[in-house]
Formats: C-alpha cells, sequence, structure tokens
C-alpha cells in the first residue's frame, strides 16, 4: 500500500508539472473569420507606397496614401517579432467601418488569451496623424495597468518610424478607413 500511494503521488506531481509547463488557452474575442496574409513582400509594399505617395506630393503638392489590411499586418508583425517580449504575437489588423481593429493572442503567465484593440485615426489641428485607442478586450484576463498607454506608444513609435519621417513638409486632411484599406490625404506645406 505505501508504494501504491508513493506511485500515486509521483503520478500527480509529474501531471502537476506538466501542467505548469503548458499553456492554458482561456479564449477572448475572435479572430476575424479570414486570415490576413503576414509577408516581407507587404511590409516592402508598404514602404514603397509611402515613398511613391510623397514623391508625387513633392510634384504635384497633393499626397494620397492607401494601406492595405495585408501591408499594415504584415508591419505590425514585424515590428513585434523586433521585440524580445512583445505585448501580442499572431497579429491581424482589420480596416472597417473608420476603424483599426487589432488582433493578437496575449499570455499573462501561464494563461494565453486573444485580445483585440479598437483604434480611430483621424488628423489633428496640426496637421498630423493621431491614432487613439477606444476599447481593448482581454476576453476573460484583467486589462494590465497602464496598457493602454503602452500599446499607444507602441502604436506612436512604430507611426513615428514608418509614416512619421515621410509625413516631414506635409499637412494631412483625412484619414478614411474603410472596406479593407486607409486613405490618408493631405497637402504639402
Amino acid at each position: 500500500m505505501n508504494r501504491t500511494n508513493t506511485k500515486i503521488l509521483l503520478l500527480l506531481a509529474g501531471i502537476l508539472l506538466v501542467m505548469l509547463a503548458c499553456t492554458i488557452f482561456i479564449g477572448g474575442p475572435d479572430y476575424p473569420t479570414t486570415r490576413i496574409p503576414v509577408s516581407t513582400e507587404a511590409v516592402g509594399e508598404f514602404r514603397s507606397t509611402m515613398e511613391a505617395a510623397v514623391a508625387a506630393g513633392a510634384l504635384n503638392g497633393e499626397l494620397t496614401l492607401t494601406i492595405t489590411e495585408e501591408q499594415l499586418t504584415s508591419y505590425l508583425a514585424m515590428k513585434l517579432q523586433e521585440q524580445a517580449k512583445p505585448f501580442l504575437t499572431d497579429p491581424q489588423v482589420t480596416l472597417r467601418d473608420g476603424q483599426i481593429k487589432v488582433f493578437g493572442t496575449a499570455q499573462q503567465g501561464y494563461f494565453e488569451a486573444t485580445i483585440s484593440i479598437i483604434l480611430t485615426a483621424g488628423v489633428n489641428d496640426t496637421g498630423q496623424l493621431f491614432i487613439a485607442v477606444s476599447s481593448i478586450d482581454f476576453g476573460p484576463l484583467p486589462v494590465p495597468e497602464g496598457i493602454r498607454d503602452a500599446i499607444s506608444a507602441t502604436i506612436e513609435e512604430a507611426y513615428t518610424g514608418a509614416i512619421g519621417p515621410a509625413a516631414t513638409g506635409l499637412r494631412l486632411e483625412t484619414v478614411q478607413i474603410d472596406d479593407g484599406v486607409m486613405t490618408i490625404t493631405g497637402r504639402t506645406q
């Protein structure tokens, strides 16, 4: 009987250790039904599109920049891979109904959940792009303190790194988001 109890305790300890080594998926909002592909080609297109829009703006004084969901998703995935501990993995970015929706997987300890972040974009009084966090859904996980500021800072960094330098000397006028495309228009100053 003593050997049986020892075997059972060792078995239970082994099962417990295996469980602790794994992450447990606990749900969250659903990803979009159609997956947006991630590619280095889309990141290249994103950069080329910006350069072409800025070059055209320098010639005729008007800027029109069109960005797709695949370009934004791929760019975000690339930026997150550069981070030692990204706040989310497996990003998907949709551009619908005037909103930028970012979906991803977040991990907190042994728990993993799908999250969604809804952003709005517009142009401020000085003709600069602003992006604001409208809502964050971490599913059953509590939203970590300061996450809204961290996400805003990450988005601001991505903007500064990607669109910011290209927008120097430009005054943006509109941002339209619909049907998988974000269109930014402006004029040279």
